[in-house]
């Protein structure tokens, strides 16, 4: 299955003006969430393409692609998720999700992944599989679904992905939020992009499987440390508002 060649079947020719629009959107009213997804795509480039070549090299890619997985599925069975206990990481997931009011299909929604924009079949199932994954790298970073946990989270994949869309969305986020949180925001995020760089490569994660283990021991497996920098400046935002 595996190929030495990039899948050729979008156009992944990068738009900065398509981004500078959605990103000057985004700056004005940062609730139009929907504009995040305007700039990765427009300035991805074939980052996606490289990730899909670089997966279906790795065994556990393979057999993702072999069995056509759709972790989606998996997610969206609360009932199924719900019989592993306390401490593992579908517990986690669960509360993590109930906390910040989301779920895994509204993702979907989210990010308008065109049915017609990705026409390999295999390229298509991992770029699903990337967008239906981001809440499970919440959790297994510890970063929150809080903008500055999300902006965390974002320099974390850009490290991962490589995806200049994903890095400059990062920038202008540690930008922004360094002149509410103050400086140590930068350190967090830095921190969270080495973090990143030496992580074990998640898009390749057999997640259903990792789902049935405790979290700490994913995140051993994994090489994630705790996130400190990020949850100090958290809890002191927390409590300076409180």
């Amino acid at each position: 299955m595996s190929t030495d060649t990039k899948p050729n079947t979008r156009n992944s020719k990068m738009q900065p003006l398509v981004a500078m629009r959605a990103l000057k959107a985004l700056i004005d009213d940062p609730q139009q969430t929907d504009q995040v997804f305007v700039i990765i795509k427009a300035m991805s480039g074939d980052a996606l393409e490289k990730a899909f070549v670089r997966f279906e090299k790795t065994k556990s890619g393979q057999q993702i692609l072999g069995e056509q997985r759709e972790l989606l599925d998996t997610l969206i069975d609360r009932d199924q998720l719900r019989e592993h206990g306390a401490g593992s990481m579908a517990h986690a997931y669960l509360k993590f999700v109930d906390k910040a009011k989301i779920t895994a299909d509204g993702l979907v929604e989210a990010s308008k992944l065109d049915d017609n924009d990705i026409e390999h079949p295999g390229l298509r199932r991992f770029a699903e599989r990337m967008r239906d994954q981001h809440d499970l790298w919440h959790v297994v970073t510890g970063y929150g679904s809080d903008t500055f946990g999300e902006a965390c989270l974002l320099a974390f994949t850009y490290a991962q992905t490589k995806n200049r869309g994903v890095g400059i969305i990062a920038l202008v986020g540690m930008v922004k939020l360094a002149k509410e949180l103050g400086p140590r925001v930068r350190t967090a995020m830095w921190q969270a992009y080495k973090a990143g760089k030496r992580a074990a490569w998640l898009p390749q994660q057999d997640w259903e499987g990792l789902l049935l283990q405790p979290l700490d021991e994913v995140r051993q497996q994994l090489n994630i440390p705790t996130p400190e920098t990020y949850r100090e400046v958290f809890d002191a935002y927390q409590l300076a508002n409180a």
